[in-house]
């Protein structure tokens, strides 16, 4: 698990909801505080539709929602004359975002070892860092996979021109 400071706050925010940056993540939870609090559970409930109307969200399978069908909601509960005094947002990687990543970095791990690779964008107080994460679905002492998931998600950031500064 590695934290980074993002120093340009108004760049990565104006990626964060009106770009399609982190889009390809899926949405656990967002907790916004802008005059009210508000708290997105990302999951899909997929006992309120019909199997048509599910296929029209063309989220396939997935427990919860692509960040891109929920961004237009978190910018308007962001958007407004006042910086929000809070907010959290937990993304994780999809199955197949999973698969890829595991394959790309070599792993000896399957999917079925790990719950989720996150990453978890908070702001608070004026500042906003991210940290990263992996659950593992047993105890693990190798942090070798913790390592490089901490190396890709910078280079994500930098691949996407967004500043950071390890804290």
């Amino acid at each position: 698990m590695i934290a980074l400071q993002i120093t340009n706050i108004k760049d990565f925010m104006s990626k964060l909801l009106l770009s399609p940056t982190f889009d390809h993540f899926l949405l656990q939870e967002a907790t916004i505080v802008n005059g009210a609090s508000y708290v997105i559970d990302g999951h899909f409930n997929k006992k309120l539709y019909n199997s048509e109307e599910a296929e029209s969200f063309d989220i396939g399978d997935l427990d919860f929602f692509p960040y891109e069908k929920l961004r237009g909601n978190c910018l308007q509960l962001v958007k407004g004359k006042h910086t929000p005094g809070y907010f959290k947002f937990v993304f994780l990687l999809s199955p197949q975002n999973l698969e890829n990543t595991l394959k790309a970095l070599q792993s000896s791990y399957s999917t079925s070892d790990i719950s989720g690779m996150f990453l978890n964008i908070k702001f608070q107080e004026g500042s906003l860092i991210i940290t990263t994460g992996i659950s593992y679905t047993s105890f693990n002492l190798d942090k070798t996979l913790d390592h490089k998931w901490d190396r890709l998600t910078k280079v994500f950031l930098t691949k996407n021109s967004i500043e950071f500064e390890e804290i």
